[in-house]
């Protein structure tokens, strides 16, 4: 029999725990898999909640801001911390839908090990793919957690996982029934089988019988159990944590977190079979030694203390009412105060050790991506180390900084206009963009060049919709948005050269420089691939601020292109050759070669590219021939279609342009009885009529 203290404990208790008793890890899944409710079980049983926080009901811990309790989703990684059977977990529950993808991408960037959370009535569903990828891009350990074992529709099966996620499962459990009758699962290591016998609507599941599998149990369980564990021991020769360290294999798990099943052996899993932060191997830990380094990859905005900065401390030690030196901004700032966080809930500490995720108040300036060290010379002293190890090269008698990699962060892909009730609320809205900005770097707001006004660019309609809340219920302003429009691309269609000079009288100083240059198209199909390259000849002649503003003449003109003035993509440009007169400035530099970049575009000829979605649509049999009919009036192509149980899964592409208003339109489609996710899949050529019409609608609105 297993249970635990009905006292809620406190994180006073263990500041600092042994680094090898640290789990840093994260949830996450498709929209709806159940990460939120599996994370408030796991607060509940470690025993840092007295109650159960339900999604339905809007009472969680980790969805703790109004759209999230109102939606039943999560828009915000949070991060709780918890202790369980002597470790401490650092835990971040991460969104689910497409609109907030950098959520988990800058969670996983600082984080040893995830939980991947299915529902067991689905499978790998569309999202799951991508959050998948992304923890294989950051080399995390995972494990497998069948969730919604209780569902009529539960399959408890593998064969997703292995093949579309690609992965080696190493099952672990084996559930006992399935839909109403799921009661447990069977521990194939130890052949234990625990049972939860919910006696009522009120269990809470604490409470479960640990006994050991023995002939008198079920046959076909047995049986089933038998061959399992014979298919593990063939399978892994070396421990289930080495294999799972090493990324050759996930252990899968099973229960019904909406049940009160199964959660507490997830838990044993996570600090069994997930890394610690020593096991995680980071060259900078060794070149800064015992000095502070850390990453800042969230930020949040305090009403009362101003900007909370979550740090993820990779060496030494933070203390509150310090100076630490900001690499990325060249700046001293002062931390005032030190917390644990606990979603919305802080408790302050006196230090923090490495391995350790922390939450800082009074960093002013540190935004998302961030490299804090305690000191100039501590940053300094690394870079000579990692010089020495022959890391990295040192370039121009410049000193070697050794900087942690940021947090990459998608393009926007729809933008609007945004326009306060009255000019005098206009400073009042630059505020709350700034602050919201800093929060959210998939967001971006500029001013259009011709109108004046001021634009936002987000991840989706309801990223936008989001932030468009947010401005109203935290900073009180009433805005308007304009219609939602694509972010297109352009590229151009052939290769061109260009040669510009520039010669300027500025207050008696004469500037003259002279630019020769050539672009060509690359490969349409890969986002932002947009470079920039010097002939060896160039290259060995040009002082490295000349080059620098260079490159900024370059950038600048990626960023606007010259058919519609959307960014440029898959443009490749080569400086051939840079002259100039003694004294003139770095501005001319970059200003001539802007123009002498707009020329030779102009002569390449431009095309339109436009974002073309991955469409996953899972809908009744009934339904199907329905949203078919609709998808071929939006240019979508099917890919494929699946049975999933009593469901059909349609898989397609289209146009995002297609997509306005798809969520409204296919619940009246359907009657309510059909699911959809969106994903950006590439940038395609739009062929010439299509093209044209855009071009007539924007000369309209000029």
């Amino acid at each position: 029999m297993f249970t635990i203290l009905d006292d809620v404990k406190s994180l006073r208790a263990v500041v600092n725990p042994d680094v090898s008793k640290i789990r840093n890890i994260g949830i996450m899944a498709h929209i709806d898999a159940g990460k939120t409710t599996t994370t408030e079980r796991m607060l509940y049983y470690s025993g840092y909640t007295r109650a159960l926080g339900d999604v339905d009901d809007g009472d969680t811990v980790t969805d703790f801001m109004a759209q999230e309790r109102e939606r039943g989703i999560t828009i915000q990684s949070a991060a709780v911390t918890f202790d369980w059977k002597s470790h401490r977990i650092n835990l971040i529950d991460t969104p689910g839908h497409v609109d907030f993808t950098l959520e988990v991408e800058r969670a996983l960037r600082v984080l040893d090990g995830a939980v991947a959370v299915f529902d067991a009535s689905a499978g790998v569903e569309a999202q799951t793919l991508t959050v998948w990828r992304q923890a294989e891009k950051h080399h995390i350990p995972c494990v497998c957690f069948l969730n919604k074992m209780d569902k009529p529709a539960a399959n408890f099966s593998i064969k997703s996982i292995r093949q579309k996620l690609k992965a080696n499962p190493i099952l672990l459990q084996i559930p006992v029934g399935t839909g109403k009758n799921f009661t447990g699962v069977v521990d194939l290591l130890t052949n234990q089988k625990l049972t939860w016998k919910l006696r009522s609507m009120g269990d809470d599941g604490r409470v479960f019988e640990s006994e050991t599998l023995n002939q008198s149990d079920e046959p076909d369980l047995l049986q089933v159990v038998n061959e399992a564990r014979m298919a593990l021991i063939e399978q892994l020769q070396e421990a289930v944590r080495r294999v799972t360290l090493a990324r050759k294999g996930v252990p899968v798990l099973c229960g019904s977190s909406l049940k009160n099943k199964g959660v507490q052996p997830l838990l044993d899993a996570i600090v069994a079979y997930l890394p610690a932060p020593t096991e995680r191997h980071h060259d900078l830990v060794r070149w800064y030694k015992d000095d502070l380094c850390a990453l800042a990859f969230k930020v949040l905005h305090d009403k009362q203390r101003g900007p909370l900065v979550f740090l993820r401390i990779y060496s030494g030690t933070l203390k509150p009412q310090t100076a630490v030196h900001n690499i990325n901004r060249n700046s001293i700032e002062r931390m005032s105060r030190l917390l644990v966080p606990f979603a919305d809930q802080h408790v302050e500490i006196p230090s923090m050790t490495a391995g350790n995720i922390a939450l800082t108040v009074g960093l002013k300036q540190t935004i998302t991506g961030d490299t804090i060290v305690s000191s100039k010379a501590s940053a300094a002293a690394a870079g000579r180390r990692a010089q020495n190890d022959g890391r990295m090269e040192k370039k121009h008698g410049d000193s070697v900084t050794v900087v942690l990699s940021g947090v990459e962060v998608p393009d926007p892909v729809f933008f609007c206009t945004i326009e306060p009730p009255t000019m005098a609320k206009q400073a009042d809205l630059e505020n709350a963009l700034n602050c919201l900005q800093r929060e959210d770097p998939s967001l971006k707001v500029r001013i259009d060049p011709d109108s004046g006004q001021t634009v936002l660019c987000g991840m989706g309609e309801l990223h936008i919709e989001i932030i468009h809340d947010r401005i109203r219920r935290e900073y009180g302003i009433e805005t308007h948005l304009g219609p939602l429009q694509v972010a297109y691309r352009e590229t151009i269609l052939h290769e061109a050269s260009a040669t510009d000079t520039l010669d300027r009288t500025v207050s008696e100083k004469r500037h003259v420089v002279t630019v020769e240059l050539a672009v060509r198209p690359a490969d349409i199909s890969t986002p932002g691939s947009c470079d920039l390259a010097f002939t060896e000849e160039v290259e060995g002649q040009l002082p490295q601020q000349v080059k620098d503003a260079v490159e900024n003449g370059v950038n600048s003109s990626f960023l606007q292109g010259p058919l519609l003035g959307y960014p440029l993509q898959s443009v490749s440009a080569l400086i051939q050759s840079v002259s100039m007169e003694p004294g003139t400035s770095l501005a001319m530099v970059s200003a001539c070669v802007s123009r002498c970049m707009l020329k030779a575009l102009k002569q390449a000829g431009s095309q339109i590219l436009e974002p073309v979605m991955s469409l996953e649509v899972t809908v009744g049999g009934e339904y199907l021939s329905t949203v078919l009919g609709d998808l071929a009036q939006r240019r979508g192509t099917v890919r494929d279609i699946q049975s999933r149980h009593d469901n059909k899964v349609l898989l397609a592409t289209v146009p995002l342009a297609e997509m306005m208003g798809y969520s409204t339109i296919l619940r009246t489609l359907t009657s309510g009885n059909a699911t959809f996710s969106l994903e950006l899949d590439t940038y395609e050529a739009m062929n010439p009529q299509d093209q044209n019409m855009l071009l007539k609608r924007r000369s309209g609105m000029l």
